[in-house]
């Protein structure tokens, strides 16, 4: 397996989201780590990615993902910028221009004011399948289970200066995009790449790289690529949502080994438990998508749970999992925390995030009465 994180960058004293992108990570760029970690560009100029390499084990994962951080963080600090993990900004400020490059140029034009300050950023997690027909049987039996990934990750309760009331509002601002949402359920690879041409035919995708759905083939790796979830405020959250992501695939392989098909998953249902999922997180109630029905956020976590623990004993991850479930549960998800430090105002907010994203200190740093 493999993660993909996105990042914001803020600067340091406004903690505003500023066009630093191509200096920081032409920054970080200059130390080899030699775990093969990359750094890319994202669509807008205030965000980068890191990349982890191939991993097998947690630890191994929890290495690269630290790494990650740590080279971006450092870079923005001597930009004098602060490294965030979250979903989406908190501080509101001018919208920073599109990154460079033909292609983000394409989509900048095709999408308009949808994108012209969609500074969003997730975590993707990719797994490994053997070919490309059992990955989409894969997608099939991950679909009622996306919703539960998205409550578990909410990292985005704050957007532009003000707080939006959703757990996770990067979801809303996902919905705006076509074919977002819980993936259809197709019957072969070849349908699946079907649909994706059809949608680049009408004009929806710019090309069939790019769809918006929150968990999809990866168009250049051989893996499944899970792509429900928020920036995740710390390594240890991205390490579960990890884990979990890992569990599902390895249970869904074991159902198609068993000869089970995937769960029937109604679409507008799938649609309701996603929104659910965004609106009030993994504490408050949910869509149950195997009965269709309201059930309270926990007991379909719990759910989730005991269907992918086999898995998660074989590969020697239930105890981490569980560790880390029980943290989450004390301590809340990164929207729980978000708020709490808005009780010292919105630059408290962004210097926590920065601290859990990985612990720098800013430069310099504004009174909220100063940045007024």
């Amino acid at each position: 397996m493999g993660v993909e994180e996105e990042f914001l960058l803020v600067d340091a004293h406004t903690r505003q989201a500023v066009p630093l992108a191509g200096a920081v990570l032409a920054d970080a760029a200059e130390e080899d780590d030699g775990l093969g970690t990359e750094l890319h560009a994202e669509l807008l100029s205030s965000q980068v990615e890191a990349v982890t390499g191939r991993c097998t084990e947690l630890a191994e994962l929890e290495q690269h993902l630290r790494c990650g951080r740590r080279k971006l963080a450092t870079a923005a600090r001597r930009a004098e910028a602060l490294l965030v993990s979250a979903g989406t900004p908190v501080v509101s400020g001018p919208p920073p221009p599109v990154s460079d490059g033909e292609r983000f140029r394409r989509i900048a034009d095709a999408y308009q004011a949808v994108v012209a300050d969609y500074q969003s950023c997730g975590c993707h997690v990719h797994v490994g399948v053997p070919d490309q027909d059992t990955g989409v049987a894969v997608l099939n039996h991950l679909r009622p289970w996306l919703p539960v990934l998205v409550a578990l990750s909410a990292n985005s309760p704050y957007h532009l200066g003000r707080d939006t009331g959703y757990m996770s509002w990067r979801i809303m601002l996902q919905s705006r995009f076509p074919g977002s949402g819980v993936p259809p359920c197709f019957a072969s690879a070849a349908a699946y790449h079907e649909q994706l041409d059809r949608l680049v035919a009408c004009g929806a995708l710019v090309d069939p790289r790019m769809n918006f759905w929150l968990a999809r083939l990866s168009p250049h790796l051989p893996t499944v690529e899970v792509r429900a979830t928020d920036a995740l405020l710390a390594v240890e959250d991205t390490v579960l949502i990890a884990a979990l992501t890992r569990g599902l695939v390895q249970h869904a392989l074991a159902e198609l080994a068993a000869g089970r098909e995937a769960p029937r998953v109604g679409e507008q249902a799938a649609a309701a438990a996603v929104w659910s999922a965004a609106r009030y997180g993994p504490t408050g109630p949910a869509v149950d998508l195997l009965r269709e029905e309201r059930v309270p956020a926990p007991e379909l976590v719990r759910t989730m749970l005991d269907r992918v623990s086999p898995a998660l004993e074989e590969t020697g991850d239930l105890a981490v999992v569980r560790e880390r479930l029980r943290s989450l549960s004390a301590h809340g998800t990164g929207a729980d925390q978000q708020r709490r430090a808005a009780r010292g105002g919105p630059l408290a907010v962004v210097d926590m995030i920065a601290d859990h994203t990985y612990p720098l200190r800013p430069v310099q740093t504004m009174t909220p009465e100063e940045a007024r």
